[in-house]
């Protein structure tokens, strides 16, 4: 199974609609759409998507140009079982799961997902983790990407 972790990317600060109507900056947008073309030329066309019902983090995924999930379980505040539980991790045996959130859910489930439970992994706005798990069950880090290195 395939699972990846994206962070949103950069939003503005809370305003009158709350913290889940904060949308991207133009930079966030800009970062977005540079991991959206990174990712669309690596994931394969049945990849699960599942977001955030945050607006910064569908804007996030909106470049990608695939169907979203929108999976409450996931939003501000969700802990690292919940989002993998939505995830289906680590049961897929096939599976790529691209997973669009919030820090610090995304990393603890990264952390978690690794055998590093408990562990406080930063992931930087806009970046994503793709996590790897093996028919033998072994999990690796394949790749992690930030909108700032592409």
């Amino acid at each position: 199974m395939d699972l990846l972790l994206w962070r949103h990317a950069e939003a503005e600060d809370v305003g009158r609609g709350g913290d889940l109507e904060r949308a991207l900056t133009a930079r966030g947008r800009a970062q977005a759409e540079r991991v959206a073309a990174w990712l669309a030329e690596r994931l394969p066309d049945d990849a699960r998507i599942l977001v955030s019902p945050a607006k910064r983090c569908q804007q996030t995924v909106a470049p990608l140009g695939r169907k979203a999930t929108i999976v409450a379980a996931i939003g501000p505040g969700a802990n690292a079982e919940a989002l993998l539980a939505a995830a289906g991790w680590p049961n897929g045996d096939d599976d790529t799961v691209v997973v669009v959130g919030h820090q610090p859910t995304i990393g603890e489930a990264a952390a978690l997902a690794m055998g590093a439970a408990g562990a406080d992994w930063q992931v930087k706005k806009g970046a994503v983790w793709w996590l790897k798990r093996g028919k033998s069950g072994a999990v690796r880090i394949h790749a992690v990407q930030s909108p700032d290195e592409l």
